[in-house]
């Protein structure tokens, strides 16, 4: 289902430059900035808690040390 929605001129200039490519939707727009304020799953708070631990054990590689790893 989809409705309209009345905005004014500044607020659709000032979502046209959130686009992040050109035929981007404002409804992408909104969902994104709606995405940055809603709270982390269960499932991504336990990813970040072992990402830490990683972190903190040293189990973690730099960019460069991947880079050559893979040959770049």
């Amino acid at each position: 289902m989809a409705t309209t929605i009345q905005i004014s001129e500044e607020l659709k200039v000032k979502l046209a430059k959130r686009k992040m490519y050109n035929k981007e939707t404002y409804e992408e727009v909104i969902w994104d900035l709606l995405e940055d304020t809603m709270e982390l799953s269960n499932e991504t708070k336990r990813n970040i808690n072992e990402s830490m631990k990683d972190i903190k054990a040293g189990r973690t590689k730099s960019l460069s040390q991947v880079k050559k790893e893979m040959g770049f």
